[in-house]
């Protein structure tokens, strides 16, 4: 079968390798769609994702498809089911897996990361991590669920009612789905800043957003304004804009992935004095049911936010940012035919 295999360092290759075996309590999905997200770029990189990779690996954390086999001791999937797969394969016997806190696992995997992903006609997964898609819900929307389940898992980390007014930093793909969600959890208002008038526009026009700040172009976010701040965007200049903009009293999300070496400054009198609460998030535990949820009621709209569909010889253009603006890439490897 084909597949985009990561063999090295900054070095991708569309080569033919055997199809996978299926182990009893795993299942062989055929590939639809497969999505691109900062973490591929760390990997390409040779940067940790969620955990290491070591080529050669086939990447692609993000997928959705359509069932092709299951081992004998699977019951929760049957052949012909349309799946999508939380990729974090946690041990259960760590400290952390058995204090309830499975996203720090000490010996975590992961579909794409550690072991072969979807970026390939074929692939397996373990049964426990692979989630059936509602009807009404597209192949193509449903390889989104990963990261949509990864700021779900931020927002509920998060003490959200309506009567709060968000801000979203970063009109990038996470920022944008911050928005709905955020939304979806009964925030009343949300405002998003950015530097893409096009994305800060649909997301006014579309997705409800009450005020839009290019800060490009000189717009101020305004300070101690804010009742939840998500900083989706993990540079240290626009971490530092959200301490500025919470209010007394405020939760500010740090949802961005920075540099491993990245550090901010901030005034730490203003935490006292604010009395806030800065979280950080990693992964997605318990939280793919939810994103499902979500996006079948029509809370959560995905398509309008992907901007590219590749195939596997424009995803080395991708990671090496030729392709301009891009707010989602998609690679298309069997598509809804799957």
């Amino acid at each position: 079968m084909e597949a985009l295999v990561l063999t090295d360092i900054k070095k991708l290759e569309v080569k033919e390798i055997d199809r996978p075996n299926v182990l009893p309590d795993e299942v062989l999905i055929h590939t639809a769609f497969a999505g691109i997200c900062g973490t591929d770029h760390a990997l390409y990189a040779g940067l940790p994702g969620s955990t290491d990779a070591v080529p050669p690996i086939v990447l692609g954390h993000e997928n959705s498809g359509v069932v092709a086999e299951v081992g004998d001791a699977v019951t929760n999937v049957k052949v012909g089911d349309r799946v999508t797969v939380d990729p974090n394969i946690y041990c259960g016997q760590c400290k952390f897996c058995r204090t309830g806190r499975p996203e720090l696992c000490e010996n975590l995997s992961a579909v794409g990361v550690t072991r072969d992903g979807g970026f390939a006609d074929y692939f397996t997964a373990p049964a426990s991590v692979v989630y059936q898609i509602p009807d009404n819900v597209s192949l193509k929307s449903a390889s989104v669920v990963e990261p949509i389940s990864c700021a779900v898992h931020g927002i509920k980390l998060l003490k959200v009612s309506p009567y709060q007014k968000a801000l979203v930093i970063g009109d990038g793909f996470m920022g944008e789905l911050f928005v709905q969600l955020l939304q979806a959890y009964g925030i009343h208002q949300v405002d998003l800043a950015g530097i893409v008038d096009e994305k800060l526009a649909m997301n006014k026009e579309q997705f409800g957003v009450k005020n839009i700040f290019n800060t490009n172009k000189g717009d101020v976010v305004p300070a101690e304004e804010y009742d939840v701040v998500v900083e989706a965007v993990g540079m240290p200049q626009t971490q530092e804009e959200a301490i500025a903009a919470a209010a007394r009293g405020v939760q500010v999300l740090m949802f961005g992935v920075g540099g491993p070496d990245a550090k901010f400054e901030m005034n730490t009198y203003d935490i006292f004095q604010k009395q806030l609460t800065i979280q950080g998030s990693f992964i997605n535990p318990n939280s793919f049911e939810d994103s499902l949820a979500l996006l079948s009621s029509g809370k959560l709209n995905v398509e309008p936010l992907m901007s590219h569909e590749l195939d596997y010889k424009t995803v080395d253009d991708f990671v090496n940012g030729k392709l301009g603006v891009v707010s989602k890439a998609v690679v298309k490897v069997n598509g809804e035919e799957a």
